[in-house]
């Protein structure tokens, strides 16, 4: 049997040779760079795969016409006969006769042992870089290499994170490998988890009873996918195919030790990276292609395992995802509506903040505007009634004038000119009539004389309301204790006291207040029939002078008397050129109390007076 086994090689052998097309020796001439690699899996593998994809990509650099690129597959899985490996030395031989390759790439343990085992017989100048997980590979002549060990540990160390309670783990390695060499080397790495979990190696089943046995796994347990390689009758299958199967039916989480199961059901592990593996043994042969002899390069050690985890297995099992390890790789993850929103949310939620800020600045200034519109109709307003009182004002002050006019010149013709008039007219009968009796004209002179003092008196006192000449002779308090006693009456006496009044009182206070006083007692004798005025000056007010004058009377309506009269006006313009301040509180029947504050050094700029109203 195994001897029909090895005639169908070397025929499939000779078939090959007949269908391939003739090599020619003249690509080396054009200055491409000949590699040959040799898997030591079948063509379908996943590593095949990305090593097809990676080594050619860095190995075209190495000259700038490229690198023509031979890929073979030993595959001694599926060929076990005795005398496979020379057969398929025999095919290679004459399949390339002729050709010389700058490199040979050995892809796997199986692999370097065949090239080993070749190496006289294929190509033994050729330079060749290998990549070999065991734990000391034989190193051929002119050859350097990247040595993987193989880490089955990691994962379990990831399983264990991820399932604290976990207690038991079986181990698939459903092989047809009669040296049992992956599960011997499982069996001697997992030795140090032995305290922790109960390993159970699932590999002397048949298909039918391994899934199910996966699918009935008991509580606390895992799947740790070690390797699927059987060929028996009934049992061919695509290994990462079998993966997705057995990662469906299992009832349980299940791990493995290469990325190629990533993306087939499995949760995840610390995943040997078959594009670092690739890459690594690439970057060795770029340096012997560039001239590098790989006896010279050593051997490089590398760990290409990495922790990678299935996000969509996590949710799947309900392992949480804050049990993951710092530094895994957690793929697949299924985008939230935040992740795929994410920027139009942020944008609307900035378009309405800007929005929103538009308008509010839209509402505040709309508010100002409105307040300061009021405020300028406030403005005009106060304006137009100031302007009205002006005008008002001016025109009273002319009548004012006028009438006062008026009654100067009254008093000058009906009292001064009459008296004069008769002085004049005694003293021309004096003149006239000397012969008179002396009796007689001591009456005409002594009526002459009273005339005199009578007009002396007249002038003086129409003087004396023009301008006090006392004021500045006798000062403010002497001047008011004048003024009340000139003014008092049996039936209205009118009280004058003061307290701490400086003596230096300035020119322009002493007439403010002399006047207010002035002012304020005439309309309390005219008009305001009280029974008692009292005049208060002080000067221990903290802004200088306090003056206060209150009376008994019948009081008035402030608001109506200021639009009346020239009193309140003329006494507001006086403190307001000192820069004081006027209080008037009068409520009919109530009386009356006048307030006045002024500095004792008024300001160079006067600000305007203050008038309260009550």
């Amino acid at each position: 049997m195994r001897h029909r086994a090895f005639r169908r090689c070397r025929l499939l052998a000779l078939l090959v040779l007949v269908c391939a097309r003739p090599v020619h020796a003249d690509s080396a001439s054009d200055g491409v760079k000949q590699v040959l690699i040799l898997y030591e899996t079948r063509r379908t593998a996943q590593l095949v795969v990305t090593a097809d994809r990676e080594i050619p990509n860095i190995l075209n650099n190495s000259s700038p016409q490229g690198v023509d690129y031979y890929a073979e597959f030993i595959d001694q899985v599926r060929f076990r006969q005795r005398d496979y490996q020379r057969a398929f030395c025999e095919f290679l031989v004459s399949k390339y006769k002729g050709k010389q390759f700058d490199l040979i790439i050995a892809m796997g343990d199986n692999a370097l042992e065949f090239v080993n085992g070749t190496r006289a017989e294929l190509y033994p100048a050729t330079p060749v870089v290998f990549f070999a997980s065991g734990p000391s590979p034989r190193r051929p002549p002119n050859s350097t290499g990247v040595l993987g060990r193989l880490n089955l540990t990691g994962s379990i160390a990831l399983a264990l994170a991820l399932q604290p309670d976990l207690t038991q783990m079986f181990v698939v390695n459903a092989s047809d490998d009669t040296n049992g060499g992956y599960e011997a080397e499982a069996r001697m790495q997992f030795k140090q988890f032995a305290n922790q979990l109960a390993f159970t190696f699932v590999s002397d089943l048949n298909r039918l009873d391994l899934e199910a046995r996966l699918a009935m796994l008991p509580p606390q347990s895992a799947v740790y996918f070690l390797i699927y390689n059987r060929q028996g009758s009934g049992e061919h299958a695509r290994t990462l195919d079998y993966v997705d199967r057995l990662t469906a039916i299992a009832n349980a989480p299940t791990y493995s030790w290469v990325d190629s199961a990533l993306d087939h059901g499995i949760v995840g592990g610390s995943l040997k990276s078959q594009v670092a593996q690739a890459q690594a043994v690439a970057r060795l042969g770029l340096r012997v292609l560039q001239g590098e002899r790989a006896d010279s390069i050593p051997v490089a050690s590398a760990d290409l395992n990495i922790n990678q985890v299935d996000w969509r297995q996590l949710r799947r099992w309900g392992l949480s995802e804050a049990r993951v390890p710092p530094g895994t790789a957690v793929l697949f993850r299924e985008p939230t509506l935040w992740d795929r929103y994410s920027v139009y949310v942020v944008a609307a939620l900035a378009a309405i903040v800007i929005q929103s800020a538009l308008i509010a600045g839209m509402l505040v200034h709309k508010r100002r505007r409105r307040r300061a519109e009021r405020h300028a109709r406030e403005n005009a307003a106060k304006l137009r009634s100031s302007y009205e009182r002006i005008r008002d004002l001016g025109g009273r002050l002319l009548g004012a004038q006028e009438a006062e006019r008026a009654r100067i010149a009254r008093e000058l013709h009906d009292d001064v000119s009459q008296q004069l008039a008769l002085l004049a007219f005694d003293l021309d009968l004096l003149r006239g009539e000397a012969s008179i009796q002396r009796r007689h004209a001591d009456r005409v002179v002594q009526g002459a004389f009273d005339r005199a003092q009578g007009v002396a008196r007249s002038v003086h006192a129409l003087s004396h309301r023009l301008h006090p000449v006392r004021l500045q002779m006798l000062g403010l308090v002497a001047s008011l204790h004048g003024l009340a006693r000139e003014l008092s009456a049996p039936d209205l006496p009118i009280l004058f006291s003061h307290e701490d009044v400086p003596i230096d009182v300035p020119e322009e206070i002493t007439l403010c207040l002399f006047r207010v006083v002035q002012e304020a007692l005439q309309n309390a004798v005219k008009h305001s029939a009280a029974t008692r005025v009292s005049v208060h000056l002080s000067g221990t007010h903290v802004n200088g002078l306090l003056l206060t004058i209150d009376d008994d009377g019948i009081g008035f309506n402030v608001e109506e008397a200021w639009t009346c009269g020239l009193g309140l006006l003329s006494m507001t313009e006086r403190v307001e050129s000192v820069d004081g301040v006027l209080n008037i509180r009068s409520t009919p029947g109530r009386g009356t109390c006048l307030e006045v504050a002024v500095p004792l050094f008024p300001a160079a700029v006067t600000h305007g007076v203050t008038v309260r109203l009550h």
